[in-house]
């Protein structure tokens, strides 16, 4: 069966409701957990001048953690099911650390206080669109391909803008980056909880890793499009 068949017939009852909720609760600590571990990295880093040196006075060491990122990320999906879920769980963790160690650049570019203030705005932005993604009846695979699409094309502006370096296409691209991350917040989490309706306990196991990286990753991206919009510069 496919996890994320949005025509699979899911079971019904108090234990499922029970089960989906328990599937639920570890993707959100999961995902809690990788947000804590990677705001403490962040905050040790930016708080170390021999480690901001390291990282952002070396090119070649930055674009080294980007790089491995971007691998740990395409790899996760594909050896999870070869891992236990303790050593999943660790890879999902150590993925959180590296991008706190990236993710440093914001204390030295945006003050303390409104990282803060951004952050409670992202996560009850992301807590609404999620709770919405939950109970909503309508398919929103439709909402999905639209998001698809605009972060094609917002990769490609962002990329363009390097070069051209545009007032215009990087207010673009934020306020497209804003629309498209709280999209895919409802979708993906529509989408687990389709799997969950869907399975058994011991695949949600490491399932709930998965999704929690998903989640994840549309939390950190909603906050540092946020960022832009709401962020006082130092």
């Amino acid at each position: 069966m496919n996890p994320y068949n949005p025509y699979a017939q899911p079971m019904v009852g108090a234990q499922t409701r029970s089960d989906t909720s328990a599937f639920f609760r570890k993707v959100y600590a999961y995902m809690a957990g990788g947000l804590f571990a990677t705001g403490v990295t962040a905050t040790v880093v930016a708080s170390s001048e021999t480690l901001v040196n390291m990282i952002w006075g070396n090119r070649i060491v930055f674009y080294g953690l980007l790089i491995a990122e971007f691998v740990m990320v395409l790899a996760f999906s594909k050896v999870v099911e070869r891992l236990s879920t303790a050593a999943a769980a660790a890879f999902f963790f150590a993925y959180a650390v590296l991008n706190g160690l990236t993710l440093s650049i914001i204390f030295m570019i945006y003050t303390a206080s409104s990282i803060g203030s951004t952050f409670f705005v992202t996560a009850g932005t992301f807590g609404a669109l999620s709770a919405y993604g939950y109970v909503t009846k309508r398919d929103l695979t439709g909402v999905r391909n639209f998001a698809i699409m605009g972060l094609i094309g917002l990769i490609i502006a962002s990329v363009v803008n390097i070069f051209l370096n545009s007032p215009m296409i990087y207010w673009l691209t934020t306020f497209v980056g804003v629309i498209v991350f709280t999209a895919l917040t409802a979708y993906d989490t529509q989408k687990l909880k389709q799997f969950a309706l869907s399975s058994n306990s011991e695949q949600q196991s490491k399932v709930a890793l998965q999704g929690a990286l998903m989640l994840y990753l549309d939390f950190i991206n909603l906050f540092l499009y946020l960022l832009r919009l709401l962020g006082r510069r130092r």
